[in-house]
């Protein structure tokens, strides 16, 4: 049987086991051995990062080929329009192709753990919410799609892959599942 460990990644944590110091890594919070990330979340994104011990289980979770989705919390810069959403959910056209269409929607502020250190605050600058869900994982897609709309993602936070859910795992905390197929 499989073993899964659901991370809250914490911001400014890598999403491997080494690094120079003093950079922050997987080490500093899974102690278990034989475990590798399914999929990475870039050293500014924080939430649901999984780990199993089954590589071919870290395949079908890391590969954008078994279309597992993968859900987001992003604090972009400005309100966020309908106009914005559409374009979200529609595919966007980015330096590396026309992205998947995403589910986007506006949502409230989440009631989330302050963010050490926390985001840039502009007085003058609104700021909104949106849950976006994508199912590929260029290399930091989810800023670059806000971005190429105009809202510029402050802060991003993953809350779901697939069927797993972050749930109340607070930064660095972590709970391990057995998996079957």
């Amino acid at each position: 049987m499989s073993r899964i460990i659901l991370l809250n990644k914490p911001f400014g944590v890598l999403s491997q086991f080494t690094g120079d110091p003093p950079e922050a890594t997987l080490s500093h919070y899974i102690k278990e051995k034989g475990f590798y990330a399914a999929g990475r979340l870039d050293k500014d994104s924080e939430g649901l990062l999984l780990l199993t011990d089954d590589g071919k289980l870290q395949q079908q979770i890391a590969n954008p080929r078994y279309k597992k989705p993968k859900t987001y919390l992003a604090q972009v810069e400005g309100l966020v329009d309908e106009e914005g959403l559409a374009r979200l959910r529609e595919g966007v056209t980015l330096k590396d192709g026309l992205t998947r269409p995403a589910r986007a929607e506006a949502i409230p502020e989440p009631d989330l753990w302050p963010r050490i250190p926390p985001i840039r605050e502009r007085r003058h600058i609104p700021t909104s919410w949106i849950r976006l869900s994508i199912q590929e994982g260029k290399n930091r897609q989810v800023r670059r799609m806000t971005a190429h709309i105009g809202f510029p993602t402050l802060r991003l936070v993953r809350e779901a892959i697939g069927q797993w859910q972050l749930g109340d795992l607070q930064p660095g905390q972590w709970r391990m599942l057995d998996y079957r197929e």
